[in-house]
């Protein structure tokens, strides 16, 4: 039994910080899990940036209520999801994530949650669990599931190696470089049909 674990920025729709610090005019939000491996360094840098600037979660709802799936995606995972079980493991937020579910039909998605001030300041974050994509591939595994996965950035690398078989997708030219034995892929077509030859 198989079942499919993918990242969402970067591989379905684009990246929310980025379209947030274009939206904004503060280009230091354009930093992303592929620039700094640390997650909670990166959280951190973000959550000081939004409070010296005043910014808060509505902002950033407004900014991601604007945001399309990439072209292609919710076809591929409508097909995908017509072949084998798939979740979508993301480190974005419950309150990010909805209305991009919306978009994409609804797919399951294991993330974490902000925590927000009765003022809509973003006063913190709590993370699922460690390590959440690696952990959660691994738990799939102890149920009786091979697991499959795919990503773009640094905090992909834990599930992909972890799992039975693992794809890049439309990552950077440094990560494929640092991996060269993780197969690359960078179209939707490539992507499913390589999900599929594991499954024969």
């Amino acid at each position: 039994m198989y079942i499919t674990c993918l990242d969402l920025e970067g591989v379905l729709v684009p990246e929310i910080w980025i379209a947030f610090a274009e939206a904004s005019g503060i280009p230091q939000l354009k930093k992303t899990t592929r620039d700094e491996p640390d997650y909670d360094k990166l959280m951190k840098y973000r959550l000081e940036i939004l409070k010296e600037h005043g910014l808060g979660l509505k902002e950033i709802q407004q900014t991601i209520a604007g945001i399309e799936p990439m072209p292609g995606a919710k076809e591929f995972l409508d097909e995908l999801r017509s072949v084998c079980q798939v979740i979508i493991i993301s480190d974005t937020f419950e309150q990010f994530a909805a209305p991009l579910m919306k978009k994409l039909g609804w797919p399951t998605i294991f993330c974490n949650s902000l925590e927000v001030a009765d003022d809509g300041a973003i006063t913190g974050y709590k993370m699922r669990c460690e390590k959440s994509k690696y952990t959660t591939v691994k738990a799939l595994q102890s149920i009786g599931y091979e697991t499959i996965a795919s990503g773009d950035s640094f905090n992909d690398l834990g599930m992909i190696q972890a799992s039975k078989a693992g794809f890049l997708f439309r990552s950077t030219e440094q990560i494929k470089a640092d991996y060269p034995g993780i197969p690359a892929f960078e179209e939707y077509a490539e992507l499913l049909n390589a999900i599929k030859d594991v499954m024969k």
